[in-house]
């Protein structure tokens, strides 16, 4: 782990604004001992703790590299229409991770330095009494949530990772041992049952941490818990199926009508968006609309020069069912676009590529300030949906069935309502749904399960060989190796 001497890495100041509680201001050197003094210190540093849920999405050199692509690559269901150097080809053609991988030590630092954030927020807040108690438990709240979804990206990245939950104020004993798998866990459900208790709101629109955020990571824990590495089975099966169940019949949350509407900036952190990262396109903007871009020399962009970064393999894109409406023209993906200053003339474009992230204002502004989804309500009826069909390998209970119409129906508005529907179809609904959200993978490690797109099935994963992938699947591959910088500082994260 990064040797870390002061708690407070990033302080943020609060905004009223939904998207500016992330903008940076200085605010000079800072230590525990003098911060946490009153509510706007305290909102600034649970502010700052957000900062690493955009970290993976960083770019380097202008262009379109991103650490966060990797986590796509890897399935073997997503290409780089832009050509790639060596460190993105180990995910995208799954040629063997090197630990000296550049995107290893982003997801890594990405976490712990947050995680630090928040561990000095729980250990300063926790004894403050400078704050009404609401109001102190509402901000801890924020910080448990925010340690849980570090450790979950963590563990299910890397398995075995060292845990800390007390800030760091010397440099002694920086050099910590991996965890158990199951320790980690037992702390994320620890955190998000803490911060469930807190009695935040179930929505937020400012973007902060809310019940449903809460409830809705708890039922994506549990069903991770229920399947690999872990496989504790029923259970938690029926755990994450009750989480799920409460975040659907809190009526809080709905499926948008229109699949545009996912794009829609007045529908931030509303509606289908549990839980987002926060983007300001002058401050800190969101690099999807113009990393996704076609080549330059197929002008439909005000900036398409940085394009190139992800398109779904032909095979998987092929997969959808005739009729899917997620496969329509501008809804997740498009095959053509009006030339950018001429829209007379229609740019037809030599593969499908992704529409979910285009935002209209990006093109008139030259950046993109949208919002980024983490946490959708269609995941949460999904997972509502398996947890309930893992159990027997189908389900028709009423609850969930209703939750997989839901999400299926969008897609089939004639559809016929199923009152029994078989587990493999709930996967491959996930794999449809959540296309090119950053979810698939961890998918995939927990079920050990893989889309078969030419064949249209759920197999094994160990064996199988994705459409972009030079071999199959391999037990060594679904675990990322411990990134080398943090190896050469600390030799116990070898062991």
């Amino acid at each position: 782990m990064k040797k870390i001497y002061l708690s407070l890495l990033i302080l943020f100041t609060l905004s009223s604004s939904c998207k500016k509680f992330l903008v940076e201001k200085t605010n000079g050197i800072l230590t525990p001992d003098n911060y946490y003094n009153n509510a706007q210190q305290i909102r600034a540093a649970v502010d700052g703790a957000y900062l690493g849920l955009n970290s993976p999405f960083a770019t380097g050199i202008g262009v379109a590299t991103s650490s966060v692509f990797s986590l796509e690559y890897i399935t073997g269901y997503c290409q780089r229409p832009r050509p790639s150097g060596n460190e993105d080809n180990q995910f995208i053609q799954l040629a063997g991770i090197d630990q000296a991988n550049g995107a290893l030590a982003t997801w890594w630092t990405s976490s712990y330095y947050p995680i630090e954030n928040c561990n000095s927020i729980i250990a300063n807040v926790s004894k403050t009494s400078v704050i009404a108690e609401p109001i102190k438990n509402n901000f801890l709240a924020e910080a448990y949530f925010l340690r849980a979804y570090y450790y979950f990206q963590l563990v299910r990245l890397y398995g075995r990772v060292p845990l800390k939950t007390t800030p760091t104020t010397s440099l002694d004993n920086t050099q910590l041992e991996r965890s158990s798998i199951d320790d980690i866990y037992k702390q994320i459900v620890t955190d998000l049952t803490t911060a469930e208790q807190a009695g935040l709101n179930w929505t937020d629109k400012t973007g902060h941490v809310s019940k449903g955020a809460i409830k809705s990571l708890l039922a994506k824990v549990y069903i991770t818990m229920a399947g690999f590495p872990l496989n504790k089975g029923q259970e938690y099966y029926q755990k994450a199926y009750t989480e799920a169940s409460e975040v659907i019949q809190s009526g809080q949350f709905n499926l948008f009508a229109n699949y545009s509407d996912l794009r829609n900036p007045s529908n931030y952190n509303s509606g289908e968006h549990i839980f987002m990262i926060q983007h300001d396109e002058n401050t800190i903007p969101n690099i999807m609309h113009f990393t996704l871009m076609p080549y330059p020399e197929l002008p439909i962009s005000i900036q398409p020069s940085y394009s190139g970064a992800m398109a779904p393999a032909a095979s998987f894109y092929s997969s959808y069912q005739a009729g899917d409406q997620r496969v329509k023209e501008k809804n997740f993906y498009y095959t053509e676009h009006e030339q950018y200053g001429d829209a007379s003339k229609i740019i037809r474009l030599p593969m499908p590529y992704i529409y979910k992230y285009w935002n209209d204002q990006a093109e008139i502004s030259g950046r993109d300030g949208s919002n980024f989804p983490l946490i959708r309500y269609a995941d949460v009826l999904l997972i509502c949906a398996e947890a309930s069909a893992s159990i027997n390998g189908s389900t028709n209970d009423a609850t969930a069935t209703a939750a997989y119409n839901k999400v299926h129906q969008r897609a089939f508005p004639s559809a016929p309502a199923v009152t029994t529907v078989a587990l493999d179809d709930v996967l491959k609904e996930r794999y449809w749904e959540l296309a090119y959200e950053f979810q698939t993978w961890y998918d995939m490690m927990r079920t050990r399960k893989a889309f078969d797109v030419d064949n249209n099935k759920i197999v094994d994963i160990i064996g199988y060989k994705a459409p972009l992938h030079n071999r199959p699947f391999t037990e060594a591959d679904l675990l990322w190796p411990i990134p080398l910088t943090e190896v050469q500082k600390d030799p116990n994260l070898s062991k």
